[in-house]
Parts: C-alpha cells; sequence; structure tokens
C-alpha cells in the first residue's frame, strides 16, 4: 500500500544490514570504504529493484482503491506514482544506511531496532491508520466494501484478487527474504566463533523463525497494543486526547515490557542474530 510501502521498505533495507552486521564491520576495518560499496547493499538493491518496487507498482495499477487504502483511484497523478516507485528503493537504502552508521558505532540493539522500527509503523497504520480504519481499509477489497464494512468482509477478502495477487507476490519475496537473512546472520556467526573454534548453534531454519517472531510477535504486537491503547484512551478522555495520551502510555509501556535492555525484544534481536552476549 502506497501508505505503508515507505516503512516497510525502510525495515527491509534496515533487516539486511543487520542481518551482515558481522560482515560489514569486517569489512570495514579491513577495507575501509564508503558505506554504499558493498556486496550486501547491491544484494539489497536487488532484491528491491527486481520484486519489491515492481510488486507495488503491479499493486497500485491493478488494484488502486486498495493500494491507497481506498482515498485514491487510477486517476493519481503521475509524479506521485513516480514518486512511489521510486521511494520503494530510496527508503531501503536509507534504512540500510541508518543501520549501517549504528553498526559500525558499536550500536548493535539500536541498529536492530530500526527494522523493528519500519516494520512497527507498517503494521500501525495496516491496524489503526490515521483515523481508527486502517484494519476495515485493508480487509476491504473495494471501496465500496470500505464504505459498507462488515466483519464478513474479512473471510471474502480473503479470496479476493487482491489477497490472491498478495499471495502470489509473497510466495516469490518472503522464502527469498528469509533466505538472505538467514545465511548473511549464519555466516557472521561463523565468522564470529571462528576465533574459538566453535560453530553456530542455530539452524537457518531457527533463524528464520526468530526473524518471523521479531516481525509478527514483537512489531505487530507492538503495534496492536498502540492501537488499543489509543482507542482505549480516547473513549475515555475524548478524540482530541486520545492520540497524545495512548501513545504515551504505549511508549512507557512498551520500553519497560519489551524494549529496555534486558527486556524481551533485546534478548529476541540477540538471539535473532546469534549472539552470544546481549546486544551492545
Amino acid at each position: 500500500m502506497v501508505q505503508v510501502d515507505v516503512f516497510w521498505t525502510y525495515g527491509l533495507g534496515a533487516g539486511f544490514a543487520i542481518a551482515a552486521s558481522t560482515q560489514l564491520v569486517k569489512e570495514k576495518q579491513e577495507h575501509g570504504g564508503s558505506w554504499f560499496r558493498n556486496p550486501y547493499l547491491t544484494a539489497t538493491l536487488m532484491f528491491l529493484g527486481v520484486l519489491f518496487a515492481p510488486s507495488g507498482i503491479c499493486l497500485l495499477w491493478a488494484f488502486p482503491s486498495w493500494e491507497t487504502m481506498h482515498v485514491g483511484d487510477r486517476n493519481l497523478p503521475a509524479w506521485l506514482v513516480t514518486l512511489f516507485a521510486a521511494t520503494n528503493i530510496t527508503q531501503g537504502v536509507l534504512g540500510f544506511g541508518v543501520t549501517y552508521a549504528l553498526i559500525q558505532r558499536g550500536k548493535r540493539y539500536l541498529a536492530s531496532l530500526q527494522m523493528l522500527l519500519g516494520y512497527f509503523l507498517l503494521f500501525f497504520i495496516l491496524v489503526h491508520g490515521w483515523d481508527g480504519t486502517g484494519y476495515r481499509r485493508f480487509f476491504s477489497a473495494t471501496k465500496a466494501d470500505f464504505l459498507s464494512w462488515k466483519l464478513s468482509n474479512i473471510p471474502a477478502w480473503f479470496v479476493s484478487d487482491v489477497a490472491l495477487t498478495l499471495i502470489i507476490f509473497g510466495v516469490l519475496m518472503v522464502p527469498l527474504l528469509l533466505l538472505m537473512m538467514s545465511a548473511w546472520i549464519l555466516e557472521g556467526a561463523r565468522q564470529g566463533d571462528a576465533a574459538s573454534g566453535g560453530t553456530p548453534e542455530a539452524t537457518r531454519g531457527q533463524v528464520a523463525g526468530r526473524i518471523l517472531k521479531m516481525i509478527f510477535v514483537g512489531a505487530l504486537g507492538l503495534a496492536i497494543a498502540a492501537s488499543l491503547l489509543v482507542r482505549l484512551a480516547g473513549w475515555i478522555f475524548g478524540a482530541a486526547w486520545g492520540w497524545a495520551l495512548g501513545l504515551l502510555v504505549f511508549f512507557a509501556a512498551a520500553y519497560l515490557l519489551a524494549l529496555r535492555r534486558g527486556a524481551y525484544l533485546h534478548r529476541l534481536a540477540g538471539q535473532m542474530l546469534c549472539s552470544r552476549e546481549p546486544l551492545p
């Protein structure tokens, strides 16, 4: 969707960078050079340019109402479509670059949170949106479905042309994404263990599962919690205060319960990267 791809792309670029974090540090130490001259960024650009960006353009052309969360149609200005296509690559480069900079400064946990941030913003827009109807917009294949929303839209959406097209793209992209990230993580873990003669304890499948857990338990879970707190605060204190108070409570609770060092997501990030020590 146009409104979420900018954040999704950032999360993808950040995810690829953190997956190759050990190699990127080693390469910088041994060869120096600029952050944008390494094979991992090249592979990231190939993934974004060959698969991700074209999938977004295909969905926008085939389902313009759904792809714009039912605020646009085929009459979108050409400059907006062009900008959308470009950001499906440029934001991935931005996510990779920001994560790379944090990795080189030894802030691996903060670097891993860049991936989480991108996916959190993606899911929050899908779950809540700008007006509390994010999930309704997502599970409505057409604008007419959205305007006459009912719960039966959800099962109907899963057999719609939109959902079937998404499944096709998902089958093409998700396994490759997990394959690339898990391979890079295990490659880095083997390099880190080489000095002690050890080997990574995790398998590729286990690492892929941890990546999915970070995305769907971590990012999606946080997005659902944020949406519920915004809705609850709005119901108690009124719409004018709902966003401010709901997000204030959410950020405080998320930090204390999940994000601070030693909390669940800090431990999960270390497990995802096969780190034997807590991430710095």
